[in-house]
């Protein structure tokens, strides 16, 4: 299975919503707060080909995007495949 990351915020619903999807699933994930942090937001920026918002979630080098794309996954049943897809 694929390493979820999340770039969140404090301050961000979306954030709190993607993380509540992901744990109501059982999925660990490793969470990076860009709160105050220019450095680890460019990289987040750079990481997911220029997008500024959170949450930016991937699962190993693939870029899922927000909490949109995450939730369309989960609607759509493909969450799971697309975590072990190789």
């Amino acid at each position: 299975m694929k390493k979820i990351l999340i770039y969140t915020s404090s301050l961000c619903s979306y954030c709190k919503a993607a993380k509540n999807l992901l744990k109501q699933e059982n999925l660990k994930f490793e969470e990076i707060s860009v709160d105050n942090k220019s450095e680890i937001r460019e990289k987040m920026e750079k990481k997911s080909s220029g997008n500024k918002t959170v949450p930016q979630i991937f699962f190993g080098e693939f870029h899922v995007g927000g909490f949109d794309e995450l939730n369309d996954l989960y609607q759509t049943g493909s969450l799971l495949k697309k975590l072990d897809d190789r």
